[in-house]
């Protein structure tokens, strides 16, 4: 079963069980991958499903960095169960360790010796990371390495 056709089925559940908090956040979701697939005539597959869905939490997480610093705990508190459950659908993250030795893989496949090389390592590890990392602090990662 795809993640889209998952996200399909967690949606009926969400119906039957009268939960209105999961079942408008599946909606949402479901509406973001239908104007994707809208907007680029394509059927969305698992791996730009999870690129769509990685973007939400991200959106999500500055989200409650702003409500938090302006004190609206009721509003970062109902994004945060929002990234809760996208995160079920994302997979599981990759540790430190594991990100290291694949930025070091692609460094070392790539030949990058300095920072004008980033560009060429980046996307070597967005297809290894891709969904599985924040390519913000992989990027960071990237730059400390190369310098």
């Amino acid at each position: 079963m795809s993640l889209k056709q998952q996200l399909q089925e967690d949606m009926k559940t969400a119906l039957r069980n009268h939960d209105s908090a999961t079942l408008s956040t599946i909606r949402m979701a479901l509406a973001a991958i239908k104007q994707i697939e809208v907007d680029e005539r394509i059927e969305v597959d698992d791996t730009r499903f999870t690129v769509i869905i990685s973007k939400m939490v991200k959106q999500r997480k500055e989200s409650v960095r702003m409500y938090t610093e302006a004190g609206r705990t009721d509003l970062a508190e109902k994004e945060q169960s929002e990234i809760d459950l996208l995160q079920n659908y994302l997979p599981k993250m990759l540790d430190e360790a594991e990100i290291d030795a694949a930025i070091k893989e692609a460094i070392t496949s790539t030949g990058a010796a300095q920072p004008s090389d980033m560009g060429k390592v980046m996307g070597v590890v967005k297809k290894t990371l891709a969904g599985k990392a924040d390519m913000s602090e992989v990027s960071k990662k990237i730059k400390q390495l190369l310098n």
